[in-house]
């Protein structure tokens, strides 16, 4: 029989769970988890509502491809549903090799390496390259997964202002010195506000300085630069020690990597705890993984459509030319944000809020995303209803 006594702990527990919560709701900053079932042609489905998502990543709608559900449904059938254990227990499955390989062609790297997420690829890579007495030198707004590697790093950690190539470096000409190792990092397209890196510049100083710098381009594959992302602006290689990305976003499976030289790739084998000590992806991933990158770099057509879809919203509403898939429309205040998300699922589309600690206090917006999968009248019903609602102006 299972006793229903709830131990004092258990108690005490939740007594300080529901006063955070309480806190939390108190700065209208409750999060939920809606139940939502995904379709093709950037559609979902909330209950029994019908809705035009334009708040996931899926550039390039592969999520929902056949290519990519054949090539899952074929090796899970041959190998499996899972691994069983880390790629060094169980030895790798040779899917590995293929996608590996492809991503280190686009990448233009000597190697790659894939993890299970793009969260455990930062966690993992960053402290494996540098530690205490190092430095680490990031935009402010980088993600939370390379806050998160730089804070294991134990290194010492300065940020430079947003985008800002001269202030990094002063950071780096005041600071250099004094260290042996230092790491540059920043993302290559900004996932919340969809602005792009200055990555010419940001290589040059790093390469003046003997600094390595790596690109968190988890928003940039595939949608940027023919689909190969930061550094091939015009078709040129601009030189980035460590490309690090994921497999979930436009290439529509899941997994991180970090494509790099062949000893960089090497250490991460033998250093990055969250890929050491992390169960192999499943096979049916890493064949769907393989085959959207096998889209990415074949099919320049489907490439350019993310930022094609993006620029038409932002000439409907004068706005910026979008840099990226990724357009932010700031609210300001965390609670009229979310009424504006509720006013959009009225009308048929589902744009999220961002609130804190996603965003800066006071700048809660609507990130609105783009994808292949819209049509151009998608697009451009979406801007019909932000005017109709005007909310480019609140």
């Amino acid at each position: 029989m299972i006793s229903r006594y709830d131990p004092p702990m258990t108690l005490s527990l939740d007594q300080h769970a529901l006063q955070k919560l309480a806190e939390i709701k108190a700065k209208t900053l409750t999060r939920r988890l809606s139940p939502t079932t995904r379709e093709p042609d950037a559609r979902v489905m909330r209950g029994k509502t019908g809705l035009i998502a334009f708040c996931d990543n899926d550039y390039l709608g592969l999520s929902q491809h056949p290519a990519l559900k054949q090539a899952a449904i074929e090796a899970t059938e041959k190998y499996g549903a899972g691994t069983g254990a880390s790629r060094l227990i169980t030895g790798d499955n040779p899917l590995y090799t293929a996608l590996e390989s492809r991503i280190a062609r686009i990448k233009g790297t000597q190697a790659s390496v894939v993890f299970g997420s793009g969260y455990l690829a930062n966690i993992g890579i960053i402290p494996a390259f540098v530690g205490p007495g190092d430095l680490i030198v990031a935009d402010e707004l980088s993600h939370a997964c390379m806050h998160g590697g730089a804070t294991l790093s134990g290194s010492d950690i300065r940020f430079f202002a947003h985008n800002d190539a001269q202030d990094c470096a002063k950071i780096l000409a005041e600071h250099r010195p004094h260290y042996k190792n230092v790491l540059v990092m920043t993302e290559g397209v900004f996932s919340m506000d969809g602005d792009c890196a200055p990555i010419e510049a940001l290589s040059t100083l790093t390469r003046d300085m003997d600094c390595w710098l790596l690109v968190d381009d988890a928003h940039a594959l595939g949608v940027i630069n023919q689909g190969r992302g930061s550094g091939f602006a015009k078709g040129d290689h601009t030189p980035i020690d460590l490309h690090m990305g994921t497999l979930s976003k436009a290439a529509g499976a899941y997994g991180g990597y970090l494509a790099a030289s062949r000893a960089a790739i090497d250490l991460m084998v033998n250093r990055a705890r969250s890929l050491i000590f992390t169960t192999a992806l499943p096979p049916g991933v890493l064949a769907a993984a393989e085959k959207g990158l096998e889209l990415i770099e074949t099919d320049a057509a489907l490439v350019s459509k993310p930022i094609a879809k993006a620029r038409l919203f932002t000439d409907a509403l004068s706005l910026k030319p979008a840099e990226s898939a990724v357009v932010p429309l700031i609210i300001g205040d965390e609670a009229r944000a979310l009424s504006a998300s509720s006013a959009l699922e009225k009308e048929g589309f589902l744009v999220t809020a961002i609130r804190p600690p996603t965003v800066p206090k006071g700048t809660a917006r609507l990130r609105v995303t783009f994808s292949a999968a819209h049509s151009d009248d998608d697009v451009l019903a979406l801007a019909h209803a932000i005017t109709k609602l005007d909310l480019v102006s609140v």
